[in-house]
């Protein structure tokens, strides 16, 4: 059977002022991370959290949070392209500094609905057998947006990694987010890259398993789960969520230049789509 196809891995510089360690920060992460996870397994999948596993965008609607559910319009105007993370940053200041509080943060993320059968899509993969998938996500929300709904629907043991921009609380109750990397695809926003994360997932897995998987795939829907998805192989199914970003720009790419994007598309509306999809694949 042929396996899953990735060139190369980008190890990209450590953040600013960050003392230079003997490895990349993200490097380190990785290894202390994946070293548990059992290496029999033969296929790896990668899931986007917001309108891929939730049905909105975290960012967004933590707004509703703030006084009057929305954001004065000269927090609104600091935004710059590119740079969503640190508008982000801002928007956590503000929230903190209107009095919202963990507790009202978790509240809403625990609400936040999943897509039409991703829960069901999760029952399948928790209930194959356990050499089947290895299963991560990969999200530009945080750490604590994703947990807090995960634990809450009690999928966090699903994933065996999570690669997200870190969110902690500080002592003055204030949630404090930085980016998960630095980077330079010109592609990607400032703070992740998703296509740097995939590859550099892979490279080390396959390193550390002794072989490649049978295949990779990539469940998403944003134009930053195209970068990703380009690195794939032919071996390898990509699941664009129907008419979202992601799938325009694949459907863009295989009418401009035939030939680029290589791994099987399979667009989906409802997860079970996927699923489908994946309980045919895993049989052959």
């Amino acid at each position: 059977m042929g396996e899953s196809i990735f060139n190369c891995c980008y190890v990209p510089p450590h953040p600013p002022g960050e003392e230079d360690p003997p490895r990349s920060r993200r490097s380190d992460i990785m290894a202390s991370h994946s070293a548990h996870i059992p290496s029999d397994k033969r296929f790896l999948i990668f899931f986007d959290f917001d309108e891929t596993i939730v049905d909105e965008t975290s960012d967004d609607m933590v707004v509703q949070a703030a006084p009057g559910q929305h954001l004065p319009g000269w927090l609104k105007d600091t935004y710059q392209p590119g740079r969503y993370n640190e508008y982000m940053q801002r928007v956590l200041v503000y929230l903190a500094e209107q009095g919202v509080t963990e507790s009202d943060m978790r509240s809403i993320m625990e609400k936040l609905p999943s897509t039409p059968g991703m829960l069901t899509l999760f029952q399948f993969l928790r209930t194959r057998p356990p050499q089947d998938f290895e299963v991560v996500l990969v999200s530009d929300a945080n750490t604590f947006f994703i947990e807090s709904w995960l634990r809450r629907v009690g999928a966090r043991q699903l994933f065996h990694r999570i690669f997200t921009n870190p969110a902690t609380f500080n002592k003055d109750g204030r949630l404090v987010m930085r980016p998960f990397h630095s980077h330079d695809c010109q592609r990607c926003p400032e703070n992740m890259c998703k296509q740097v994360v995939v590859r550099d997932y892979v490279a080390r897995r396959t390193q550390e398993r002794g072989r490649p998987y049978q295949r990779v795939f990539y469940v998403g829907d944003g134009a930053n789960d195209f970068c990703p998805a380009l690195s794939l192989g032919p071996r390898d199914v990509v699941f664009p969520r129907r008419d979202f970003p992601m799938h325009r720009l694949i459907t863009e790419t295989h009418e401009a230049m035939p030939g680029e994007f290589k791994a099987v598309t399979v667009p989906w509306v409802n997860a079970e789509d996927v699923l489908q999809r994946l309980r045919k694949l895993v049989a052959e």
